[in-house]
């Protein structure tokens, strides 16, 4: 075995290395060196958490997560790199967690979801309305009541509902337009018959 004497250069290195060690490579060298990095850390962990939006009473709770995080991944972590942006990236989904945490777990008022069933004045409207519409239709004479419930109701085409009775188009069209004069008159005489009782 030889014994290398240390050149100059070598000693500035060992030197450099020296100095950078506590600051980079000591702390990083065991897990239980983790505690030493947190408690460094812990005053930026606690401004990244702010910036992310995190309610100050849970910042030191959710501080306290992110180190047991960063203690469990430890040994997945490379020296070679800065801390910083290892930690942020843990308090980013430490914080994201917590977030969809509380707002699962929050008691609040739930979405304010509309019954889509109508109210009891609209109900009645709605049968009202339905026995008026009933009523003037069974007053239309039957060829007419079926060009007006195809067309109005059924959203058919004249040329479909001509097609349908064969029967000339313009005699559908003529039929319809009588149709309409008639359910309108039968209506409003529904209506009034209602209302003088």
């Amino acid at each position: 075995m030889t014994n290398r004497v240390p050149s100059a250069q070598s000693s500035v290195v060992a030197v450099t290395d020296h100095l950078a060690a506590p600051i980079v490579n000591a702390p990083l060298a065991a897990p239980g060196a983790c505690l030493g990095v947190f408690e460094r850390e812990f005053d930026y962990l606690c401004a990244t958490l702010r910036r992310l939006r995190v309610p100050s009473s849970d910042i030191e709770d959710l501080v306290h997560e992110v180190f047991v995080v960063m203690y469990r991944r430890w040994e997945s972590y490379d020296p070679r790199f800065p801390i910083r942006p290892w930690l942020f990236g843990i308090a980013l989904r430490v914080a994201a967690a917590h977030r969809r945490r509380v707002f699962r777990e929050l008691p609040g008022p739930g979405p304010d979801l509309e019954d889509p069933s109508p109210g009891p004045d609209q109900a009645l409207a709605t049968r009202q309305a339905r026995r008026t519409v009933l009523a003037a239709l069974e007053r239309l004479p039957l060829p007419r009541r079926a060009v007006f419930v195809m067309h109005h109701l059924d959203n058919m085409a004249m040329h479909d509902i001509a097609s349908a009775l064969g029967i000339p188009k313009f005699t559908a069209y003529s039929r319809l337009r009588k149709a309409r004069q008639e359910f309108e008159a039968a209506v409003k005489s529904i209506q009034s018959d209602g209302l003088s009782r």
